[in-house]
């Protein structure tokens, strides 16, 4: 099977580059035609899902089923690719064929990291330059995954908009991958609600059910950090959150691009001042443009360079927090 992309630069269309072959994990028997509904959803435009993309992940879907892996009557897919537009650009999608729905909505990329005297691969909020699989790095790995258990956490009290005390409990989607994507486990990768508590200190409140041996429960502010950048995982508004997380009682595939060899391909053929056409490799225009030439930093390179400049020290054991009456 191969793969094409569009993308415009400029207002004029580029000559060709040769398509290469999907990847190894994809080299499936051809998936039945994509339904007549579903490529009206198939396109450039906001909302849209990028042919590539939705071919990668409908593969991944059958080949899952097929195996007797998924049961689930959805599957999801993520163009890291498209701009995210402050939190509101449409680059995640939920397909469920059964029911003939497709829904796209938002989700944040994976942040980066400026190591000091050594590496700077940060991210900005619109689009992503980097992606990566090494540990710490808090880079988005595209690829294949499945999703596995769901934890749901207690992070700690905040006032909410009535000005009364509120408990955020956050639910977190472990994802399991295979290939470049094998160690998400490993990574703490998955998707969440894109909320944190941030400036924690600790209260006495003994009678809270979450309260520490000491009687001290952690209080912050909540920040809603849906407009920005991830550490790594899949982040979605709080109100798409609470509509996707449910779907996913029962395992289902998601599939991010790009993947390592789409994004050296890119670089390949922006390196050599090479225009783009409907046979080449897919990347969306606008962030193309902003970023120059997407990178791929591997575990294999990363992870020692991550350990030579770690800054911070051996963590100790940590005492149980105390608080003030």
């Amino acid at each position: 099977m191969r793969f094409g992309l569009r993308f415009l630069i400029g207002g004029v269309l580029g000559v060709t580059i040769a398509a290469w072959p999907a990847a190894g994990a994809f080299a499936v028997d051809q998936p039945p035609d994509i339904p007549a509904w579903l490529k009206s959803h198939v396109g450039d435009g906001e909302g849209q899902i990028a042919s590539v993309v939705l071919q990668r992940a409908r593969a991944l879907y059958l080949r899952k089923v097929a195996a007797g892996v998924v049961k689930n009557p959805c599957y999801f897919a993520m163009d890291a690719t498209r701009p995210s537009d402050g939190g509101l650009g449409k680059r995640f999608y939920e397909i469920c064929e059964a029911d003939r729905s497709f829904r796209a909505m938002s989700a944040g990329h994976g942040s980066g990291r400026n190591i000091k005297g050594a590496l700077n691969f940060v991210n900005g909020k619109e689009c992503a330059k980097n992606f990566g699989n090494a540990l710490d790095s808090n880079l988005t790995t595209g690829g294949a995954y499945v999703t596995a258990e769901t934890k749901t956490s207690f992070k700690g009290y905040f006032r909410n908009a009535a000005k009364r005390e509120a408990i955020l409990m956050r639910s977190f989607v472990q994802f399991d991958g295979e290939g470049e994507t094998a160690n998400a486990r490993e990574r703490a990768i998955g998707g969440h609600p894109a909320i944190v508590l941030k400036g924690i200190h600790y209260r006495s409140m003994a009678r809270s059910p979450y309260a520490n041996v000491n009687g001290c429960v952690p209080v912050g502010t909540l920040v809603d950090y849906a407009s920005g950048r991830s550490n790594g995982c899949t982040s979605w508004s709080l109100s798409d959150a609470e509509q996707i997380i449910p779907l996913l009682g029962e395992p289902a595939t998601v599939y991010i691009y790009p993947e390592s060899q789409d994004i050296k391909a890119v670089e390949q053929a922006v390196s050599a001042r090479r225009s783009f056409s409907s046979n080449g490799p897919y990347w969306n225009a606008l962030c193309l443009k902003r970023i120059g030439t997407p990178k791929f930093w591997s575990r294999e390179v990363l992870e020692p360079i991550l350990a030579r400049y770690h800054q911070d020290p051996e963590p100790a054991a940590s005492p149980v927090p105390t608080c003030k009456p």
